[in-house]
């Protein structure tokens, strides 16, 4: 229903989807609610420049343009209840200077900066009530001039009118950030007036359902790391178990890495001993060799970070002694299938997926065996139980690298690996994030295809020759077209010293091949069984 009733607009229940244009200059209340208006654009109502009244109750706004309120300097009230907005752009309040009702109730508001209120200098009720606000700084307030100056001027009749405030219904996290606005929801006094004065924690658990005059919070701190042992010997074969304690307020995020990487796979489990003590521990299984080196414990909160160093020394001589690992070796009469495949590319890489059918999925380790092609020493990643993916980042330009899965402590097999090259042609270094692109090799010969992906294995079980010169000779006749229309894809050729050098290196192993159309991306992924 849509009315012009003398200098109002009422629109109820329509499929209205964006803000009229031809509103007449000279109305005062405007009301569209229950419609279906998502964003408030720039200028939304500028010519509407007598406009007092506006509620654009119960719509599905999500947006709101820093100008969407421009020309509205005559405004005093404005409703957005049972909208979707997840923040308001607050300076667009300064084109509405007379302000005095701003109705923001059942939203979905998570933030409100600490100058969200500077420019709503005459408000006299603002409700934030039923939003997703958990933690606000009582600064919002402090730094608000209308909460300065009613203040000051309170006792001198007439001069300044309370401001009620609704921020009730919303989550809070009662930890140590919320300490300023808790001590100024007790402390607060006529002329700002709680139209609910009982707000309730949500979180932490320890402080579910307990109102804001019940607790007492902290100051926050920054994380302080340690560990009972940071330096421990073990044999091979046996399970590390590490142990980092964090002091921390609020509660931190605890993260490992090895050698400056962050360690996958591994188990670690985290247990909260009081309000600001957590340990992590970090279990790993069956200890290798490679296992050995300095693992680092970071600890972070909004304050800051803090690390501990556990170096880990494996006993190799006792290895005979060690008990069997958790993960079984394979017989010489077993066979468990890894399928992998390249998943997704990227300008700085690729992203491994792989299948093993084996019969505990639930405790299967895998290992990632990853370097330069030509290299006898490879970097060995751990990738624990139910992770099927891993990602190869950062590789340098015109290098040929070898990847390949394995369960864990296993030498690669057949048809676990993959070969790539990395492109060579980069005139500037700060055009590498767009040429160097990833080229798999096909056989003996290296094809860029991005309409289609070609993936070798080793250790082939037929040779696939015949069938790549094929398609390698097709590829060179349409090469003046390929250069125009797919070589601003993601795919470049190396240039030719390096395919001669590539070929003659594949032509060594034979190996086998598939090629399978990735119909969801209108792109080809390599399949290799």
């Amino acid at each position: 229903m849509t009315t012009w009733e003398g200098r109002s607009l009422l629109c109820m229940k329509t499929s209205m989807a964006k803000i009229p244009e031809d509103i007449p200059h000279d109305f005062t209340k405007i009301r569209i609610e229950n419609c279906h208006l998502t964003e408030l654009p720039r200028g939304s109502f500028s010519n509407v420049s007598a406009l007092e009244f506006l509620w654009l109750n119960f719509n599905e706004i999500t947006l709101m343009n820093v100008k969407s309120l421009d020309g509205l300097a005559n405004l005093t009230e404005l409703r957005l209840q049972g909208n979707k907005l997840t923040s308001v752009t607050w300076t667009a309040f300064r084109d509405t200077p007379n302000l005095k009702i701003l109705d923001l109730k059942h939203n979905r508001l998570d933030v409100l900066p600490e100058h969200a209120l500077r420019h709503l200098l005459k408000l006299t009720y603002l409700d934030l009530s039923f939003n997703r606000l958990s933690v606000i700084s009582k600064d919002v307030f402090i730094n608000w001039p209308l909460y300065q100056t009613a203040e000051k001027a309170w006792g001198k009749e007439g001069l300044v009118s309370n401001v009620v405030l609704a921020l009730h219904d919303n989550p809070w996290s009662c930890d140590c950030r919320l300490k300023g606005f808790v001590e100024f929801i007790r402390a607060v006094s006529p002329p700002i007036i709680l139209m609910n004065s009982y707000l309730m924690c949500s979180g932490p658990a320890s402080k579910a359902n307990t109102y804001f005059h019940d607790i007492q919070l902290k100051t926050c701190m920054k994380p302080v790391a340690s560990a009972l042992e940071t330096n421990i010997t073990l044999p091979v074969g046996a399970n590390a178990t590490l142990t980092c304690i964090v002091k921390a307020r609020p509660g931190p995020t605890i993260q490992w890495m090895y050698t400056l990487k962050i360690k996958r796979g591994s188990t670690a489990t985290e247990t909260h001993i009081d309000e600001e003590t957590v340990t992590s521990q970090l279990v790993i299984p069956s200890l290798h060799p490679a296992d050995g080196g300095l693992y680092t414990c970071t600890a972070n909160n909004f304050i800051g970070n803090s690390s501990v160093g556990i170096t880990v020394n494996i006993n190799i001589s006792s290895s005979s002694a060690a008990p069997p690992p958790p993960v079984p070796m394979l017989s010489s009469n077993e066979n468990v299938d890894i399928d992998i495949r390249i998943a997704k590319q990227t300008v700085y890489g690729i992203t491994l997926e792989w299948y093993a059918a084996t019969g505990d999925p639930a405790g299967t380790w895998f290992t990632i065996h990853f370097g330069k092609y030509d290299s006898h020493k490879k970097e060995t990643i751990y990738i624990g139980p139910g992770i099927n993916s891993y990602a190869v980042s950062d590789l340098l330009p015109a290098t040929k690298y070898e990847v390949c899965v394995t369960l864990k402590n296993h030498p690669p097999r057949e048809g676990q690996c993959i070969v790539f090259v990395t492109g060579s042609d980069i005139s500037e270094l700060e055009q590498r994030a767009k040429l160097i692109h990833i080229v798999v090799i096909v056989c003996a010969m290296v094809l860029a295809v991005p309409a289609g992906m070609y993936a070798c294995t080793t250790e082939a079980r037929f040779s696939c020759v015949d069938r790549c010169i094929k398609v390698w000779k097709r590829r060179r006749l349409q090469g003046e077209d390929l250069q125009g229309t797919e070589r601003q894809g993601t795919f470049d050729s190396l240039q030719a010293a390096s395919d001669e050098g590539l070929c003659r290196d594949s032509e060594q192993r034979p190996k086998k091949w598939r090629m399978s159309e990735d119909k969801g991306k209108g792109a080809s992924a390599p399949q290799l069984h």
